[in-house]
């Protein structure tokens, strides 16, 4: 994103946001487009972002701030699991600020796939489903300590934005 001022003369841009005619001193930018300062906003929290930074993410045809893409996408806007992409209109499930496709997000001891309300344990960044957590059951623990087990309850799918 790049703020710029018109140059004298220079013909006036039409805004991507709103369309209207760019008369203001200053503009922004982004994603080979000309916006007023006022229309990029945020696809999620409508934050002006030319107010919060210099940067703005786009994925799925959508303008996002920091914050969001990370909530959204996780740091590299990949699969925490497989490393893929994970495309912007796709589910998603998340744990402990990890991103995962659906078909991802499973045990890693049994394989099986976690859905919604199902009970599981983040440990050392690994899922497993509250049968096979590691020191739990006829398992055998091969460490003589373990950090405190966590249990968390899967929110429900959750569409981006």
């Amino acid at each position: 994103m790049v703020n710029s001022q018109l140059p004298g003369g220079s013909p006036p841009r039409a805004c991507a946001g709103c369309g209207g005619r760019i008369a203001d001193r200053f503009l922004l930018f982004s994603m080979d487009r000309y916006w007023h300062t006022r229309c990029l906003k945020c696809s999620c929290c409508q934050a002006q972002l030319g107010k919060i930074g210099s940067t703005c993410y786009s994925k799925g045809g959508m303008v996002l701030c920091r914050d969001d893409y990370i909530r959204l996408f996780g740091h590299s806007g990949a699969c925490s699991a497989c490393g893929q992409s994970i495309p912007a209109n796709e589910m998603v499930m998340r744990a402990q600020g990890n991103v995962y496709h659906l078909q991802c997000f499973t045990c890693a001891t049994c394989r099986n796939r976690l859905v919604p309300g199902d009970r599981f344990h983040y440990v050392n960044g690994t899922i497993f489903c509250e049968h096979d957590r590691p020191g739990g059951g006829s398992g055998t623990l091969l460490s003589g300590h373990l950090p405190p087990l966590q249990g968390n309850t899967v929110l429900p799918d959750q569409k981006v934005c």
